[in-house]
Parts: structure tokens; C-alpha cells; sequence
């Protein structure tokens, strides 16, 4: 009798530990397979989308489709120019020197896309925004949609704790 109540109870703990996110750091090298790049990454859950440096960003229309073409703003990046079709246009809110009559906060509008992306073993499509980041540290921000795909928990004291990524 003692057996069948410790085997119904790990049954019943079974999923539990099952459902149990993958823990990395704050800081993760990221593939972008598409790109043909690798980038240090800064898992933020303080924010909700993905984020990749880009500078020259300029959107078109190709087959009755809205199209951005950009380069990489990165230290290493070289003058490739990247074509990718757009998901979305998001409205960021951006902080603004706060003047008396200004009522709205301003919303800075970003072309997002649909990007391959790979962490440790796992590859998934995540929607990234396109923004000029090179005035930060890491020209990939990994927001909370993303880590939730990865299915992705984030330990802050630790560092690039799923080593290079090892998708093809």
C-alpha cells in the first residue's frame, strides 16, 4: 500500500518538474542562422520584445508587401545590407523632456521581423524590433515573449551559462 501511494504521487509531481523553464543567465550568446551571425545577448525580462541593432533602416514595398532593408550596427558589423519582410510596425514609448503642454508620450514606430533564432540547442522564430542600439553594451536584447518561447527562466548573477549555440 505504501508503494502505490508514492508511485501515484510522482505521477502527480511528474509534470511539475517537467514544466521546468530552462535557466540561463542575463547575458547569452544568441544565433541568428538567417543573419549568419552570432550575438552576445542581454536576456531583459523587463522587456517584452526582442531587439536587434540595426542603422540605416528604411522600408519599401515589394509585391504589395512592407519590406525593411537595414545593416547590422554592431562593432564587427561589415556594410551587408539585410532584406527582410515586415511583421509588424510597433509603437514604442520613448521618454521625451516632459514640457507643459505635451499630453502624450511620444511613440517611436519600429519595423519588427520575424527572426530564426538559436540558444543552446533550441531554435525558434521570435518577432524582433529594429532599433540602433550601439550605444549599449549588447546589440541584442532578448524581451519576455522571447524568453517565453525559449520556455527560458533568467538567473541575473550568471553569464552566458548555455556556452555558443549548437543549431546549424
Amino acid at each position: 500500500m505504501k508503494f502505490a501511494a508514492v508511485a501515484l504521487l510522482s505521477l502527480i509531481t511528474l509534470p511539475a518538474l517537467a514544466a521546468q523553464p530552462t535557466l540561463y543567465g542575463r547575458y547569452e550568446y544568441i544565433k541568428l542562422p538567417e543573419l549568419k551571425q552570432t550575438f552576445k545577448a542581454k536576456m531583459d525580462t523587463g522587456a517584452l520584445t526582442a531587439s536587434l541593432s540595426a542603422k540605416d533602416i528604411e522600408t519599401f514595398t515589394r509585391d504589395g508587401e512592407e519590406w525593411v532593408r537595414f545593416k547590422l550596427a554592431t562593432k564587427d558589423a561589415d556594410d551587408t545590407v539585410y532584406e527582410h519582410k515586415v511583421s509588424r510596425i510597433s509603437k514604442i514609448k520613448t521618454r521625451s523632456d516632459e514640457e507643459e503642454d505635451e499630453e502624450e508620450p511620444v511613440a517611436a514606430k519600429r519595423p519588427v521581423v520575424d527572426l530564426e533564432m538559436c540558444l543552446d540547442g533550441v531554435t525558434r522564430t521570435i518577432e524582433v524590433n529594429l532599433a540602433d542600439r550601439s550605444h549599449f553594451n549588447y546589440p541584442l536584447l532578448i524581451g519576455a515573449r522571447a524568453l517565453r518561447e525559449f520556455d527560458a527562466a533568467v538567473n541575473p548573477a550568471r553569464r552566458f551559462t548555455a556556452g555558443k549555440p549548437k543549431c546549424d
